[in-house]
Parts: structure tokens; C-alpha cells; sequence
């Protein structure tokens, strides 16, 4: 699993968070996305690696800007009723 981060300029309000996550969710294969509007992100969960240009011309196409993408490898976090281990 791969943990995708976008850092996007326009993003002003929960509309705008609501119409990236949903733009995201329609054009790629993904697991999980998550944006928000005050940190200028949206964080993206997927089994493969997105297309960086696919990205840019999406999201170029509803009136944002993509200034950076990251990815990095995603590791869910397990729940413990019993806290850590020592």
C-alpha cells in the first residue's frame, strides 16, 4: 500500500474538499482520500502508484494547482485494547 501526498493550491473551503476527494475518487483507483482545505493537502491511500501527470491534469482541469507530490510507503496502524508492548 502507498500513501500519497498531494499539496494543492485553491482549496478554500469544505466544498472544495468534498469536489478533490470526490474528483479523486472518480478518475483512480484508491483506497482512501482524505483533503484538507487549511493545510493545502490531500492525503491519498492506494494499492499502486498514481500517475503524477494524470494527477495534474485532473485537478489542473477543475481549477486547481498541484505544487508537490509525495509518496511513501503506507503501513496501517494496528489497534490495541492492551496498549504497546514492552
Amino acid at each position: 500500500m502507498l500513501k500519497t501526498t498531494l499539496e494543492i493550491d485553491g482549496m478554500m473551503c469544505g466544498m472544495c474538499e468534498s469536489h478533490m476527494n470526490d474528483l479523486i475518487r472518480q478518475k483512480f483507483n484508491v483506497k482512501k482520500v482524505s483533503s484538507s482545505h487549511s493545510k493545502g493537502t490531500t492525503e491519498i491511500i492506494s494499492e499502486e502508484s498514481l500517475d503524477e501527470d494524470k494527477l495534474r491534469e485532473e485537478i489542473t482541469g477543475i481549477g486547481y494547482t498541484l505544487k508537490a507530490v509525495n509518496t511513501e510507503e503506507y503501513v496501517k496502524k494496528g489497534f490495541s485494547l492492551f496498549g504497546r508492548k514492552k
